[in-house]
């Protein structure tokens, strides 16, 4: 379960996270008697789960109560990526003298636990990564031991934080590791962690993601979005699919998290050559790949109007590539005209492989191109998505 920011600064100050004063409001007045209580210039943050919102104008500085409410009146309902802000978050405005990033989340494919840190906070962490891997310290944690002041110490140190706010910025690591392990959460995110000019420390962004297996441990029911019960992820999971909704153009099905993950990675390196394209979500059917399965996870993914093309990523298992084959045939008859409106590329191997694709080649559906190989795949749906 995603967070939206003011929750995650609600869940970083019950665990001493040093936050910026403020609270979420719903109605333009609403912000601004936020802001005449706070008694201090203040930014008004749109409250949607995607990134992003500052480079749409979601996020808006206001030195009054008079300019807060009607910069609320101008955010509330805009439209990030397709996500409407309806709620914004008003909070004393701070101005960092320095920007860090930090992060702590779970490595499904080391089995661990991983922080990265980095002295270039406020940037697009991905961009970082790309154009100055050096600048993102990436360090296993040992889910034993944790994240002591020892760690968190040497996080900062090999960041190349400055040694005056080492020991501010490393307190704050071990909170943030503390929201981690104490709320179950899959992902706690910082950016920017800012320093101030009087040696202050404040998470200026939160970002959290919770395990939604491990809800039973917790009182998380009050954080969930009544606004969210009528979207794709809410309808994906009445279908009992797992699915979670990113902001691309290729819809992405396959068979195992670990496949489905290398393959957003895939399809989002051969969309560097195509505009950018991007993945448009996770879906993960499982070990299983009959009809109705398959229809349910191409009428979730088409459902999304972002969504440009689909790739059918499987490798066969248990569940034999002619059998997923059949299901997608059944699944492109069953949904009619729907299943026409965008093309789906397949890719198989595995069990059977060579049947299942002369199945999908015998029924000669206009929409379907089949590929053999990965990489391939993910540069024609790129192609297609950018067409």
């Amino acid at each position: 379960m995603d967070l939206y920011e003011y929750q995650a600064k609600e869940l970083f100050a019950r665990h001493g996270v040093p936050v910026p004063r403020g609270r979420v409001a719903s109605t333009p007045e609403e912000a601004r008697s936020i802001a005449e209580e706070l008694r201090a210039p203040v930014v008004v943050k749109a409250q949607v789960k995607t990134g992003g919102r500052g480079k749409a104008g979601g996020i808006r500085p206001a030195p009054g109560p008079s300019s807060t409410e009607a910069e609320a009146r101008h955010v509330i309902g805009m439209d990030i990526k397709r996500h409407i802000a309806r709620t914004v978050l008003v909070e004393q405005a701070t101005v960092p003298f320095e920007e860090y990033y930090a992060a702590y989340l779970v490595d499904r494919a080391d089995r661990t636990f991983l922080a990265m840190v980095s002295a270039r906070g406020g940037m697009d962490i991905e961009e970082v990564a790309a154009t100055d891997p050096g600048a993102l310290v990436r360090m296993p944690i040992d889910p034993v031991r944790g994240v002591d002041r020892e760690i968190a110490l040497e996080l900062a140190a090999r960041a190349a934080l400055p040694e005056d706010v080492r020991e501010a910025v490393a307190g704050v690591l071990v909170r943030l590791w503390q929201v981690m392990v104490e709320e179950d959460a899959l992902l706690v995110e910082v950016n920017p962690l800012a320093c101030t000019a009087d040696g202050r420390v404040l998470a200026l962004d939160g970002k959290v993601t919770l395990d939604a297996g491990a809800g039973f441990r917790h009182d998380h029911e009050a954080l969930a979005d009544p606004a969210e019960g009528e979207g794709l992820e809410a309808v994906a999971r009445a279908r009992k699919l797992n699915y979670v909704k990113l902001d691309g153009e290729v819809g992405v099905i396959g068979n195992g998290a670990g496949l489905v993950m290398s393959t957003l990675d895939v399809v989002a390196y051969a969309g560097r050559g195509f505009g950018g394209v991007r993945p448009a979500n996770f879906l993960d059917i499982g070990g299983g790949a009959s009809a109705q399965v398959m229809a349910d996870a191409l009428d979730t993914v088409l459902a999304d109007p972002g969504v440009r093309s689909v790739l059918v990523n499987v490798f066969g298992g248990i569940t034999a590539c002619d059998a997923v084959a059949d299901g997608v045939v059944a699944a492109l008859r069953m949904l009619g005209e729907r299943g026409l409106s965008r093309p789906v590329v397949v890719r198989l191997d595995g069990n059977n492989a060579e049947a299942g694709r002369a199945i999908l080649a015998a029924a000669r559906h206009p929409r379907v191109r089949v590929v053999t190989t990965m990489d391939d795949a993910a540069e024609l749906a790129a192609r297609l998505a950018a067409a």
